[in-house]
């Protein structure tokens, strides 16, 4: 009976995820802690690893569409990979209370992140998508495109979160690159970091492979049908949803 309210639970919370196009690592964690009583480094590495499943189907998509950047998104995912393997092994050394309160802060913080992102994105001129120079080599790119994915991938290895907004930010802050190519070369970069992530946490034995299967039934399930919505409401709704998902995933938390 516990399987079947897992999966049922985690459709529904796909409906949600697939209607904002949100990871939702976050809420996962929420409710698998909260609701099902799952210790939290658990729901970490799982929520975790269930990323790796939604981002190589939004990304193959993405990339189909032209919206991703190939090299780019490579160098970022691999920096990330590396830096989720490493801070993964951390999470076994911070208690679960505290862990629990710091990961729910950090879904506060995505939340911010990503209304950061939409003002961003509407105060850009019309047009700008097309003139914009997107920094693509020498020095700097390289430099930033490692920072972004040591940071982001350490962020997401640790507390289990996607880093989507932050990663996004930090592409368009720093690489200089559209929204447009934001959005698909970051389901890129999380595959990696995802994998590397839930290798992590499977290494030290955070990692319930029975439990994955169930989240990514439920959540890849629900999300087809609610990514079906998103075009149906109008764009102020979705926005507020979008930015509103990660902080309901904290104030779960903090149940």
């Amino acid at each position: 009976m516990l399987m079947i309210n897992i999966v049922l639970v985690m459709f529904l919370l796909g409906l949600l995820l697939g209607f904002v196009g949100a990871g939702g690592s976050g809420f996962i964690i929420s409710i698998l802690t909260v609701a099902f009583g799952y210790p939290i480094h658990v729901a970490l590495g799982t929520a975790l690893a269930a990323m790796f499943f939604s981002s190589l189907s939004g990304s193959i998509s993405h990339y189909r569409e032209g919206n991703a950047m190939l090299k780019t998104g490579v160098i970022v995912g691999l920096a990330g990979a590396a830096g989720a393997w490493i801070s993964s092994g951390w999470s076994s050394y911070i208690p679960e209370d505290r862990l629990g309160m710091l990961t729910s802060f950090m879904l506060f913080a995505s939340g911010l992140a990503l209304w950061l992102r939409l003002i961003l994105v509407s105060r850009r001129p019309a047009g700008s998508e097309i003139q914009a120079v997107i920094l693509g080599e020498g020095l700097r790119y390289w430099v930033y495109a490692l920072l972004i994915g040591v940071v982001t991938g350490m962020l997401s290895g640790l507390f289990g979160i996607g880093s989507t907004p932050f990663i996004q930010l930090g592409l368009m802050l720093l690489l200089n690159m559209p929204m447009r190519y934001a959005a698909g070369t970051t389901m890129l970069v999380i595959i990696p970091i995802a994998l590397a992530g839930g290798a992590g946490y499977m290494r030290i034995g955070y990692l319930d492979l029975q439990l994955l299967l169930l989240v990514v039934i439920g959540t890849m399930s629900g999300s087809y049908v609610g990514a079906k919505f998103t075009k149906r409401v109008p764009a102020l709704w979705l926005k507020v949803s979008m930015v509103v998902t990660p902080m309901i995933g904290a104030t779960i938390l903090w149940l």
